[in-house]
């Protein structure tokens, strides 16, 4: 028995060993084939990845700039006085001021004159060591306190020291005994659509808030009071509380002033070229004012029915559509449906072009101002002018007739009362257009006085029937309109 356990133990040995050695054949042949496919699988670090290395480029720009910029960012805090007349409180706001039903009301619902404190925020940035900062001017108008805040934490009280409602800039100041870090203004005429942008700013109160995006586009009207229209768009994020700090270019440098935003609209937001806000600002530093520079001329886009008219391409230039009396322009020879297609060699597209190039220049400059009249090119010498504080130079029995959906009369004392039209206008005015008629869809309103047709002038009601009577009816036409103080052509087609 005892052989036979013996032979069993050894037989179980040998199963055993034979077993683990298997096992173990097994587990190194498999840690070699994991190895070698492990040695064949070629696993990149993330720098290596393609892409990675510009991506980390980007971004290291992006902290770059962040970090450059930011010091001289400034958060805005503006406290204002807001009067009403006390209707307000009760939810109704009062539609009758200057009627005989103003008092009425007043003494209906007892409201009375109140003030109260308004507080609001924006962003600013420093443009001078010695405390320039410059901001728009809608987050400082009617401003009672503005505090200051520094991104070291420090706090100042600011002082306006001019504003341009125009163009909705303003530069304020600090008393600092310390020189302050300046941003870097760049070239806003050199960006182009698709560049990257930086915005920093004060959103809601979150103060030093950094977005990115791209430029999307160029020479944007938003149509607003502001008389500047070239705005940048960006979709860099832009909400309230940002108003007046700096967009910025990857290279850090300041190519724009954000300053307003679509309402209800996401990533859309507008900046104001730094090129106009140079001269302002030195406008203010050195001299203690701002001056703009004007050729007093009304101008307007070239649509199909003109480009006909003037036999020119639509793109060809921009419309001088009046000049004013005594202005620059006047005194060069400039004239009434001149087409201007460059200024000191740079090509004229659209208004904005026209605009952007003059208000970048000096008091007293010399511009060359190439004109298209009667298909032949011809180049002005203009010596610029100062703008007034309107942007304005010189102003220049009632029968009724009917002509392609738009009644005319002539201008009486009366009328000229009633429509608040200036003393000097000639021409007939439009009392009443009706809806879908030629003169509705060239979108002529009422209380527009028709000055000129086909080149023609008109100063009364007899002198235009003179000239509608050579007019077909299926006759296309240009006319030329006055609506308050600016003057511009239409083309109206025929019935």
């Amino acid at each position: 028995m005892w052989i036979k356990s013996k032979k069993f133990e050894y037989t179980l040995l040998i199963l055993v060993c034979v077993t683990l050695g298997g096992l173990i054949g097994v587990g190194v042949g498999a840690h070699k084939y994991i190895s070698g496919c492990m040695s064949n699988l070629k696993i990149e670090k993330a720098e290596h990845r393609p892409g990675a290395k510009d991506a980390v480029s980007l971004q290291d720009a992006f902290v770059k700039v962040a970090e450059d910029v930011s010091p001289c960012v400034v958060n805005l805090s503006v406290e204002k006085t807001v009067r009403d007349n006390g209707f307000s409180g009760f939810g109704f706001h009062n539609g009758f001021e200057g009627t005989p039903f103003e008092e009425f009301f007043k003494d209906f619902f007892g409201g009375s004159p109140r003030e109260f404190k308004d507080q609001s925020l924006g962003t600013g940035f420093i443009v001078d060591s010695q405390g320039y900062i410059l901001t728009n001017n809608h987050v400082v108008k009617g401003a009672d306190v503005i505090t200051v805040h520094l991104l070291d934490g420090r706090k100042f009280k600011g002082k306006i020291i001019g504003t341009d409602p125009k163009v909705d800039l303003a530069l304020i100041k600090i008393d600092v005994s310390d020189s302050l870090p300046t941003a870097k203004l760049g070239n806003s005429s050199k960006t182009k659509i698709g560049e990257w942008v930086i915005a920093i700013g004060n959103p809601f109160g979150l103060e030093h808030t950094i977005t990115v995006g791209v430029i999307s586009a160029k020479g944007r009207s938003l149509g607003q009071s502001t008389q500047y229209e070239n705005f940048i768009q960006t979709d860099a994020s832009i909400n309230p509380g940002n108003s007046g700090g700096p967009l910025v270019n990857i290279y850090g440098e300041v190519i724009g002033i954000n300053t307003a935003i679509v309402a209800g609209g996401q990533g859309i937001g507008f900046a104001i070229p730094v090129d106009i806000a140079k001269h302002i600002i030195n406008g203010l530093i050195k001299h203690g004012k701002i001056t703009h520079a004007w050729l007093g001329i009304y101008i307007q886009n070239i649509d199909e029915t003109l480009a006909k008219h003037f036999k020119v391409d639509p793109e060809s230039g921009v419309l001088v559509a009046d000049v004013m009396k005594d202005s620059p322009a006047q005194k060069a020879g400039i004239k009434r449906g001149d087409i201007i297609t460059m200024v000191n060699g740079r090509k004229i597209l659209t208004p904005s072009d026209l605009q952007s190039e003059i208000l970048e220049k000096e008091v007293g400059e010399k511009v060359e101002v190439t004109v298209l009249r009667d298909g032949k090119k011809d180049v002005y010498e203009i010596v610029l002018e100062e703008m007034d504080k309107d942007g304005e130079g010189s102003d220049l029995s009632a029968d009724e007739h009917g002509w392609r959906g738009m009644t005319l009369q002539d201008i009486t004392p009366e009328i000229a009362s009633s429509f608040k039209l200036p003393s000097k206008v000639q021409g007939v005015i439009v009392t009443r257009v009706e809806p879908k008629t030629p003169a509705a869809e060239s979108q002529i309103q009422k209380g527009d006085v028709l000055v000129g047709i086909n080149n023609q002038s008109i100063d009364s009601l007899d002198r235009f029937n003179e000239i509608a009577k050579q007019i077909q009816d299926k006759e296309d036409i240009i006319l030329v309109i006055k609506r308050g103080r600016h003057t511009f052509f239409v083309g109206l087609p025929g019935n």
